[in-house]
């Protein structure tokens, strides 16, 4: 077994343990989120679901390979509740789903050593689920068990829209790259709507006959504008056109629930997704499955690809890991084991 790289540290060679000031002694066990910021930063959302409270953390690793180390993250920060979701928003805010009911904005202050609070805001009536920034960083949509979608303006920390098109809890909500009033949400009422907020009717259902089960992941596919990625509660993954959602192409590729989705940045885009059948997988334009992890041991609930390095498809879930794993492309062996930490 290959003996672990040492970082550069105090005399003994050792790698150097500074907890930041604010930042929490522990992090939860569940982790619920993991976004990588375009300078290689990574993000990550964790939670506390047993006991008496239910405490959650955000966090910030400028070495993602240290995560979840807590000794060695940039910044840290303790929420009152779980974080359900959590986004950036430009390079120093946070914004955060949380499972108190709130909204809250954090941001990055003390040459990034500290995490500090903007607002928080209880405009949901039950656990927020869903966040999801638009291309211009000063709006955002929320999706909540409360059956509602709220579109947020920033920096003024308030409620622009608030609607009520669902009939049981949101699932998921994905903001539409380079469009700042079209986005997507899908929810328990087995309902997928396409929303454009100039309209006066502003939801229209997409159907798609692909997916016969519950919806609980949607994500854009970052090249063509109309067409968006489906994951249900049966582990099927679904390309969908929104001006000919019948011909969607479909795969089984989870047995269990799909928890989200992350494209790649090659110029034919891998998509990498995640379940609670504790398994990653990565597919091609075709749908075809390139890459497979089945690592972790618990549900997998975040992912996120690498800006610095085009291959690496980093995961987290409840099993409190943090697994970077080395995807074969075109230039890259498919031999061997593909998982850095398998």
């Amino acid at each position: 077994m290959q003996e672990p790289e040492q970082a550069d540290g105090g005399a003994s060679g050792e790698p150097e343990w500074n907890i930041p000031p604010n930042a929490p002694a522990c992090m939860e066990r569940h982790l619920d989120g993991a976004h990588y910021r375009p300078d290689g930063a990574l993000l990550l959302g964790a939670s506390s679901l047993s006991g008496r409270c239910w405490v959650g953390s955000i966090w910030v690793f400028k070495d993602p390979e240290r995560a979840p180390n807590e000794g060695f993250c940039s910044a840290g920060v303790q929420t009152e509740a779980g974080v359900a979701d959590l986004k950036w928003v430009a390079d120093k805010g946070i914004l955060v789903a949380s499972d108190s009911g709130a909204v809250e904005l954090w941001e990055l202050d003390e040459n990034e050593t500290l995490i500090v609070n903007k607002f928080c805001k209880y405009e949901h009536d039950d656990i927020v689920t869903t966040v999801s920034v638009f291309t211009n960083s000063t709006q955002a949509v929320s999706g909540s068990k409360d059956f509602c979608v709220k579109i947020w303006d920033i920096p003024q920390q308030t409620v622009l829209h608030s609607y009520r098109a669902h009939s049981s809890p949101v699932t998921c909500v994905a903001s539409c790259p380079g469009k700042d009033t079209v986005f997507l949400s899908c929810a328990e009422d087995d309902r997928i709507l396409l929303w454009d907020t100039r309209c006066p009717k502003p939801a229209t259902r997409i159907v798609c006959s692909a997916s016969a089960y519950l919806p609980t992941s949607v994500m854009w596919h970052p090249q063509q504008s109309d067409t968006f990625v489906l994951g249900d509660e049966n582990g099927t993954v679904a390309l969908v056109d929104t001006k000919n959602p019948d011909s969607a192409l479909s795969s089984p590729v989870h047995s269990q629930t799909i928890t989200g989705f992350a494209f790649s940045t090659h110029s034919s885009p891998l998509l990498a997704s995640i379940s609670e059948d504790c398994s990653v997988a990565v597919l091609d334009s075709s749908l075809s499955e390139v890459f497979r992890s089945c690592s972790h041991r618990d549900f997998v609930r975040g992912l996120s690809w690498s800006p610095l390095n085009k291959a690496l498809l980093s995961t987290v879930g409840w099993d409190h890991q943090v697994l970077h794993h080395t995807v074969p492309t075109q230039t890259t062996e498919a031999g061997g084991s593909n998982s850095l930490h398998d």
